[in-house]
């Protein structure tokens, strides 16, 4: 099921209304996730590279990155497996979720 940005988003923020465990640079980075993954095709997953995320999401800190992009794993936002490879991007999948 293929799903439009603002379709997601809107799911997306519909998910956090009542969760108190995300902030600002979670929302300011599944955004950047979105962004990104409209970019290179809408694929899912996305290949992505942490700096490139960072960037879009105005994170300067890569611990900032890092704590945010595990949550929203271990929170269910999406799915991420990490590369630990300079030359490989992180696969990020986004949950196939149906619109309210």
């Amino acid at each position: 099921m293929v799903m439009d940005f603002t379709t997601e988003l809107t799911i997306f923020l519909a998910g956090i209304r009542e969760d108190p465990r995300i902030c600002p640079t979670h929302i300011s980075l599944f955004v950047a996730i979105l962004q990104y993954r409209n970019d290179h095709g809408f694929t899912n997953p996305v290949c992505v590279f942490g700096k490139d995320l960072m960037l879009l999401a105005k994170i300067s800190a890569a611990g900032t990155y890092h704590r945010s992009i595990r949550d929203l794993h271990e929170y269910g936002y999406i799915q991420y497996i990490p590369s630990y490879n300079h030359f490989l991007g992180s696969l990020i999948y986004l949950p196939q979720q149906k619109a309210a």
